[in-house]
C-alpha cells in the first residue's frame, strides 16, 4: 500500500547520478511546463542535457544537491555562487510532494552560511509561483536564447537571515 506521507531524504550530486538527473530535467520541462513554453522552446530548453557530460560537470562543479523519495532521486537543486540558485527540476511524478521546498530550504541555509545576503534565481514562468510564495521577489524579466529560441524568466531575489543572528 502507499504511503500517506513518502519518506523525503538529500544527499550531496555523486557523478553517478548524472543520467538520471538528465532525465529529470528533460521530464520537468517537457511535462510542468507545457501549459508556459512551447513545443519548441521546450525541446531547446531540455537540449542542455543532451551532452550529458557536459551536463554533469555542471552539476559537479557548483553545490548539487538531490531529493529522494523512497531512497530513490525525484528532483534536484544547485547552488553556483554564495547567493544564486542555477537549477531546481522535479521529476513531474515528485510534482507537489515537499522536494523542491526542501531543496530550496537547504540552499538558503548553505547560501546564508556561505555569507550570502540574498538569493537570486532566474525563475521560469512556471516556477514563478513557487518562489514567490517562498519570498522571493521579482525583480525583472528576461529573455534567454536557447538554441533558435527565445525564453522568458523571471530575476527573482530573496533576502537571506543575517548570520549569527537568532534565524
Amino acid at each position: 500500500m502507499a504511503s500517506a506521507n513518502p519518506k523525503l531524504s538529500m544527499r550531496p550530486f555523486l557523478p553517478a547520478d548524472t543520467p538520471l538527473l538528465a532525465e529529470i530535467f528533460r521530464a520537468s520541462i517537457q511535462e510542468l511546463a507545457a501549459d508556459d513554453y512551447t513545443e519548441a522552446q521546450q525541446e531547446a530548453w531540455m537540449a542542455a542535457a543532451d551532452d550529458e557530460a557536459a551536463f554533469g560537470k555542471r552539476l559537479a562543479g557548483q553545490t548539487t544537491l538531490v531529493a529522494l523519495l523512497e531512497g530513490s532521486p525525484v528532483a534536484f537543486a544547485s547552488l553556483k555562487s554564495p547567493g544564486t540558485l542555477d537549477m531546481l527540476y522535479v521529476h513531474p511524478a515528485a510534482s507537489r510532494l515537499g522536494a523542491a521546498s526542501m531543496l530550496v530550504d537547504a540552499i538558503e541555509k548553505l547560501a546564508g552560511a556561505r555569507g550570502a545576503a540574498k538569493l537570486t534565481v532566474e525563475a521560469s514562468d512556471t516556477a514563478h509561483d513557487f518562489f514567490k510564495a517562498r519570498g522571493f521577489v521579482p525583480q525583472q524579466r528576461n529573455t534567454v536564447s536557447r538554441g533558435d529560441e527565445w525564453l522568458a524568466n523571471t530575476t527573482m531575489e530573496k533576502p537571506l537571515p543575517a548570520q549569527g543572528g537568532t534565524g
